[in-house]
């Protein structure tokens, strides 16, 4: 196994579910790959040949690594997978709801701080990240010790996307990441003296589809009322849909791409074969590059998205121009790919 590489400059995480998308991945920018499909070899050694990290998905109920025994095995286990696997670490993806003082909250805390103990003395060079909501201000009753989860692991992949979670306000149809809301919880973040350094933005490759309930000759799009984790409405009354879906579907729409300046965000209207009018929210190259010039000029680690495997890979010219465009708006010119080190 090659030793990882040590990086400068901005970090390209990607989150990768499965089969051979990442073949045609833009390699030149990408320094690290979680693993969220079946382990593939192939996938290992390529990573490792371009001097690319690849970690394991690490997710377990909380209730059971509350008790210290059960926690410790639990961190061996996936030590031992990684080392089996030639992996060089772990992203922690557990997005439960807790409660700040509960028993969860602390076994939570531990199990970051313990994992990246592990880890490091396990595996030389390995990284251990945690992925966040995408404020700390108790997003999803996510009330997690942010302050020293931060301290204890080597990012924090802030997932700043499906921010429509919890609905507080009218329930109509909004961006999946309003820029300005986006920026505003890094802010946040920051204020609480999480070193930027610690951050990597997550970005969605994706967007949601709502049925308009009511669609206002202004164009707001009214969406039914699905509650989450106590707020009355949610982007769950929408349907998540791939980059490369929406690119084939917008030609077809009644609207074409539409822009938004206060949420500085692209969006579309069509029809459904019943006639429903129906609202798509999502982000592009343009409010992907807006939020990439934040992370280069905020000093944060890295850019991320959810997920890799959500563009158009196919020969088709167009497609592989609309995936190309979304890869180079990661990373703002000039761009210079962190270099890896023996």
């Amino acid at each position: 196994m090659m030793a990882p590489a040590l990086f400068c400059c901005i970090w390209v995480f990607v989150f990768d579910v499965g089969g051979k998308a990442w073949k045609f991945y833009d390699w030149t920018k990408v320094t690290t790959v979680a693993a969220f499909g079946e382990f593939d070899a192939e996938l290992m050694c390529y990573a490792h040949s371009k001097g690319a990290r690849l970690v394991l998905k690490g997710d377990v109920t909380l209730s059971d690594i509350v008790d210290p025994v059960n926690r410790t095995t639990w961190i061996q286990e996936m030590v031992q997978l990684a080392k089996s696997q030639f992996m060089d670490g772990i992203n922690i993806d557990i997005e439960h709801a807790v409660e700040t003082g509960s028993s969860e909250y602390y076994a939570l805390t531990a199990l970051v701080k313990e994992t990246t103990e592990s880890f490091h003395k396990e595996i030389v060079g390995s990284q251990v990240s945690f992925d966040v909501a995408w404020s700390p201000k108790c997003i999803d009753k996510r009330c997690y010790d942010y302050i020293a989860i931060a301290d204890s692991c080597d990012l924090l992949f802030v997932m700043s996307y499906d921010e429509q979670s919890q609905i507080w306000g009218d329930c109509i149809a909004m961006a999946n990441a309003p820029f300005n809301q986006t920026l505003t919880a890094y802010d946040q973040y920051i204020s609480m003296k999480i070193d930027p350094k610690k951050l990597v933005m997550g970005v969605p490759w994706y967007g949601y589809d709502y049925i308009c309930l009511n669609f206002s000759k202004d164009g707001i799009c009214t969406i039914p009322k699905v509650p989450f984790r106590g707020a009355p409405c949610s982007d769950a009354s929408g349907r998540q849909i791939p980059y490369s879906f929406m690119m084939k579907h917008i030609n077809s729409s009644i609207s074409g791409r539409l822009w938004d300046e206060n949420q500085r965000a692209p969006y579309y209207n069509y029809k459904d074969t019943d006639g429903k009018v129906h609202q798509v929210w999502y982000d592009d190259p343009e409010s992907i590059a807006l939020k990439a010039a934040y992370v280069a000029q905020q000093g944060l680690k890295g850019i991320g998205m959810w997920s890799g495997n959500q563009l158009d890979y196919s020969e088709d010219p167009i497609a592989q121009q609309q995936t190309s465009d979304m890869w180079k708006a990661l990373t703002p010119n000039p761009y210079r790919r962190p270099a890896a080190v023996s």
